[in-house]
């Protein structure tokens, strides 16, 4: 899952979000709460063609998918989600992942120290993460600080189904070539993670996974 700055973005946000789709993202999580809502229709449009070519999604940070069907919405609210196709919720604690109802996924963060939003945390760590996969009755993307391969081996060895990056891509010199990168380490640390762990009948939906975003 890629999430979208254009603040933070190097080039054009499209450009950037079709290098990235390139690399094999195929969730992107449209953000730019602050532009009016006319603009954000037109990125969602341009967004949503790019994904649809590579059989993708986009999703809308907040209750108003834009046209679409698919959002994304923060730990505060609303209660209960919108009723569309796609919902997931931004958490960050056990008390926030107790209070999930219809959504689909849950997106834990901060995992690690985030240049994008300095000083927020504590950091989970894999440990942290682990404990909160544990007790989460969705499937779970790490969110926060994620920028090696090494990270996200370790991400996805605590339970995680997916990561969603911002800044690596973001900021990346060539986002194809680091999506690539980091959807490589998840597709490893996946197959290494089924071969030592079969999934059994009796596992929950956060056991089983959602699939690759």
């Amino acid at each position: 899952m890629l999430l979208t700055d254009r603040r933070v973005a190097r080039r054009r946000l499209v450009d950037v979000v079709a290098g990235a789709v390139g690399g094999g993202v195929r969730w992107v999580v449209l953000r730019e709460k602050d532009l009016p809502r006319a603009e954000r229709l037109a990125l969602a449009v341009d967004l949503r063609a790019i994904l649809a070519e590579a059989g993708g999604t986009l999703i809308v940070a907040g209750p108003d998918p834009l046209d679409g069907d698919a959002v994304h919405l923060p730990a505060a609210g609303p209660y209960p989600p919108p009723a569309v196709g796609l919902v997931g919720r931004s958490c960050h604690d056990a008390a926030e992942l107790a209070r999930l109802t219809t959504e689909h996924y849950a997106t834990l963060s901060p995992v690690y120290e985030t240049k994008t939003k300095p000083g927020y945390g504590p950091p989970l760590r894999a440990a942290g993460l682990a404990a909160l996969v544990k007790a989460s009755p969705l499937p779970v993307l790490a969110l926060g600080g994620i920028e090696t391969p090494d990270q996200v081996h370790a991400c996805v060895a605590a339970g995680a189904t997916g990561v969603a990056v911002l800044g690596a891509i973001m900021r990346a010199q060539d986002p194809t070539e680091t999506a690539t990168t980091l959807g490589r380490a998840f597709q490893e640390a996946a197959t290494r993670v089924a071969r030592t762990h079969p999934a059994r009948s009796d596992e929950g939906p956060h056991e089983k996974g959602c699939g690759r975003p």
